[in-house]
């Protein structure tokens, strides 16, 4: 279902993106973790200015996920950072309308939403799903800038393995 709305998203934005993001069958799932983060960063989020993050009910979940925002928010010589965007699906299942829980989209995203002492802006943005390529552009662009103007917060572990459950805990 999520697939669908990726599509769309890159149907939609076309003029605005060009996405880097990770198919399913891409890189072999029995992969040693380790090179598969690196191939992840290396190969596929390389040239990225902006990872976009589309949250439906269970992309929390996903190591993958966490990997790839992870890999996006490291300032390396090889790769710089990326700016950081959700959007949230209408497959999200919102707990009251137009509300989203913390628990319920990725950890590491929800970290960086957060304003902070040091800055008066939060490193990430969220926002509902939308096909208006000016508001997403706008969106991606606000990204753009925050990425070398605020520290991301990057320093919650890893995922090791796809979590289950109804939400994420601390």
């Amino acid at each position: 279902m999520t697939r669908g709305y990726r599509e769309q998203f890159e149907r939609v934005c076309s003029d605005v993106i060009v996405s880097r993001s990770v198919d399913v069958g891409d890189i072999d799932p029995n992969a040693n973790t380790e090179y598969v983060r690196q191939k992840i960063r290396d190969e596929y989020l390389r040239d990225s200015t902006v990872t976009v993050v589309l949250i439906g009910k269970q992309t929390w979940q996903r190591k993958h996920v966490d990997w790839e925002i992870y890999s996006s928010l490291r300032d390396t010589q090889k790769n710089p950072r990326s700016g950081l965007v959700g959007i949230l699906l209408p497959t999200y299942n919102f707990p009251k309308p137009r509300k989203y829980s913390p628990y319920t989209i990725p950890p590491r995203l929800y970290n960086n939403l957060k304003e902070r002492s040091d800055h008066k802006e939060p490193f990430a943005s969220i926002h509902m799903w939308n096909t208006n390529p000016s508001e997403v552009q706008q969106w991606i662009h606000e990204a753009f800038l925050r990425r070398d103007k605020i520290n991301p917060i990057n320093n919650r572990p890893m995922y090791g393995k796809n979590h289950t459950g109804n939400r994420w805990y601390d």
